[in-house]
């Protein structure tokens, strides 16, 4: 746990690098470097010394357990009324922004394919080249929410714009994760779970409703623990579940203010622990070299497809010029949802050790991209 919280920070604070990598990019940095590729490699007496089973054991529940909040989190703030109420122009930007850089993503996916060495032992091709073109396509909602706060656009119309955008991608990652996790000999235990699933949250809302607000926040962590459960049974991962569980619920059911300090403690307490544990998973086992080529065409793919797609919408919608671009680089945000969507696919084998680390460089890469090309655009705007 020293590690864990000492070596982030201190680089953070020393080295002043708020300004193109946050504090979340670098404790995932430090995770990667803490790795078996980096440390493990190093000093492999020392990586199996401090890192024993026992300890990442204990480090993948504590880490779990906080994504699964974080994730919950993220459902909550879902505002689908808004997204509604704009139902035109959201829809048109959020198809656009996630369906560009899918495609381009899929296409990587199918040049890994041809490649070999990629595809997990359990996944079919469509379904690694779909989970391929997918993770391109995430944009990370909660770390965008912070990126957007620090920049004072979190309250302001295009803020509120980018948020019902990056929302209804959300729901669109989720689904798609949904049906690659598809278990198509356990069809029937998983239309049950969400039969069961839809009876409960009408009986959930229900009781929300009638009970106070100190109640609803321990409801909604046995809520949290139930879909988790009940979607793992089902042969979706948890992860499925706790999304559902928040998205279910209505955001102005809790104090707005302590929910912006439970994401800040799960974020300071809980998620430093699950980026240390995501880079204990990274591997170099190729050699190093084509991993990092096939995260810079994964990198290449989904840049380029969100600014093309954002930029398409763009014009059709006419936004004021520079808009486009500024949407385009905060829609790019991919650290934390992109980390759990891999982290999932390499759990349920749709890819291997080899695609998980390129997707969590690519991932990294993304989102250190975009505070630096964001900020100089913003000043030209308010100028």
């Amino acid at each position: 746990m020293v590690l864990v919280f000492s070596i982030p920070w201190l680089v953070w604070r020393l080295l002043r690098t708020e300004s193109f990598a946050p504090l979340v990019v670098v404790q995932i940095m430090a995770g990667i470097l803490l790795g078996p590729g980096m440390l493990g490699q190093a000093a492999p007496e020392l990586h199996a010394t401090v890192f024993t089973p026992a300890v990442i054991q204990s480090l993948n529940g504590l880490a779990w357990w906080g994504v699964m909040l974080f994730v919950m989190i993220a459902g909550v703030e879902l505002d689908l009324r808004q997204a509604w109420a704009h139902r035109v122009e959201s829809g048109v930007t959020a198809g656009l922004a996630l369906g560009t850089p899918l495609l381009l993503g899929a296409g990587a996916g199918l040049v890994l394919l041809a490649g070999g060495g990629w595809i997990g032992p359990s996944a079919r091709p469509w379904q690694f080249v779909l989970g391929i073109g997918m993770a391109c396509a995430v944009t990370a909602l909660p770390i965008l929410i912070l990126f957007m706060e620090k920049m004072a656009l979190l309250r302001q119309p295009l803020g509120q714009r980018i948020l019902r955008y990056a929302s209804l991608d959300d729901i669109a990652i989720w689904a798609v994760l949904a049906l690659i996790l598809m278990d198509w000999t356990r069809v029937g235990r998983q239309l049950g779970f969400l039969l069961v699933f839809a009876l409960a949250t009408w009986l959930v809302r229900a009781l929300m409703r009638r009970v106070p607000e100190g109640d609803r926040w321990y409801l909604a962590l046995i809520w949290l623990g139930l879909c988790a459960l009940g979607s793992d049974w089902a042969g979706l991962h948890f992860m499925v579940g706790a999304f559902l569980a928040g998205a279910v619920l209505d955001a102005d059911w809790f104090d707005q203010e302590r929910m912006d300090l439970l994401r800040h403690h799960v974020l300071l307490v809980l998620m430093p622990v699950f980026f240390l544990s995501t880079g204990l998973r990274t591997e170099w086992a190729m050699g190093g070299w084509p991993v990092f080529l096939a995260a810079a065409i994964l990198l290449l793919a989904a840049v380029v497809g969100k600014l093309l797609g954002v930029h398409i919408a763009g014009r059709i919608l006419r936004w004021p010029p520079g808009e486009a671009r500024i949407v385009g680089w905060l829609l790019q945000t991919k650290a934390l949802i992109m980390i759990i969507f891999a982290n999932i696919l390499l759990d349920k084998g749709v890819i291997t050790a080899d695609a998980f680390t390129a997707l969590l460089l690519m991932a990294v890469a993304s989102t250190m991209l975009t505070v630096p090309c964001v900020t100089p655009l913003l000043q030209r705007v308010r100028g």
